[in-house]
């Protein structure tokens, strides 16, 4: 073969490679858009590297599909790094180092909270602040438990309450609403002669009846969390108040659960202690704007509802 001809060989079979090329790239992206398409808006599920890795494996067999994916790795790669698991990677290490300085800041003396969380506050009242109150609760045995405690408030003080909260957690069988809906009446008398409690007979037999009550509503709704938080619109309701005098001790959203509650055979559950249990249970979210407990109820309360 002559020089010419050999070059001329030459520059044919590299044109014949890069049409070769491009041929395949169109291909992949034309299976590539039909999986995931990466031009589109990023999403935030985490469904998307599973249908992608799902739509890869449906489409292994043709052999066009195969060949390209050979040509495009870099380009996959990009892609599946570019979508959400990185930023949920982020997203939970800014939450990480956030509790991180919270905690440094707790142990300083320095966190500042609702006005109403003073020096003088008994531990268990301060931890209740941090750690619970303006916290969703959507599992049925929490929201009980809230409910049965914020029922006390009659009587008691909060701190009482939360002083007298693991014996109540032990004679109630954990809050179970089904457990405690089985209650008999020597049941009853047992945890109201219970030293450690000081409960009222009437306290605790309205305790047993609003199980009885709960479990009507579960078979009615499915569930007690998916009642309660229909009122809300399954999603928790964000106030932004500066001063504690500001707080209202009840609202007409509070009215209104409090009457359909009392028609449904509760007991003991006018607004204001409806409210109180609004608050506590997250439904509704009464930290101070100051309150460095505000934000972090607001980051969880816009989480995707979740009940159970």
């Amino acid at each position: 073969m002559s020089k010419v001809n050999a070059k001329r060989h030459a520059m044919e079979k590299k044109s014949s490679d890069q049409e070769s090329k491009k041929l395949n790239q169109i291909i992949f992206h034309k299976h590539l858009k039909r999986v995931y398409p990466i031009g589109l808006q990023k999403s935030s599920s985490s469904s998307s590297i599973s249908s992608f890795s799902s739509s890869l494996s449906q489409n292994s067999n043709d052999p066009c599909f195969t060949d390209s994916l050979t040509i495009a790795d870099e380009e996959v790669s990009l892609a599946l790094h570019s979508i959400s698991p990185r930023q949920r990677r982020e997203h939970t290490l800014i939450n990480i180092s956030q509790q991180q300085q919270n905690q440094h800041a707790a142990e300083l003396g320095e966190l500042k909270r609702c006005s109403w969380i003073t020096k003088n506050c008994d531990k268990a009242y301060i931890e209740f602040h941090d750690e619970c109150w303006g916290v969703p609760a959507y599992d049925d045995k929490k929201l009980f438990e809230l409910l049965a405690l914020s029922g006390l408030l009659i009587d008691y003080n909060w701190t009482e309450i939360l002083k007298r909260k693991e014996v109540l957690r032990q004679v109630f069988a954990g809050f179970d609403p089904y457990t405690v809906s089985k209650m008999e009446e020597k049941e009853v008398i047992d945890i109201a002669s219970a030293t450690e409690l000081v409960l009222a007979e009437c306290r605790v037999k309205c305790i047993v009846d609003n199980a009885k009550c709960m479990m009507k509503i579960r078979r009615e709704f499915g569930s007690f969390s998916s009642y309660i938080w229909s009122y809300v619109n399954h999603k928790p309701v964000i106030n932004k108040y500066r001063y504690s005098r500001d707080v209202p001790l009840r609202t007409p959203k509070a009215d209104a659960i409090s009457k359909d509650l009392l028609k449904r055979g509760f007991r003991y559950l006018g607004p204001v202690i409806v409210y109180s249990f609004m608050q506590v249970a997250g439904l509704t979210i009464d930290h101070l704007v100051g309150c460095y407990r505000h934000k972090e109820c607001v980051n969880l309360a816009e989480r995707p509802w979740k009940h159970i």
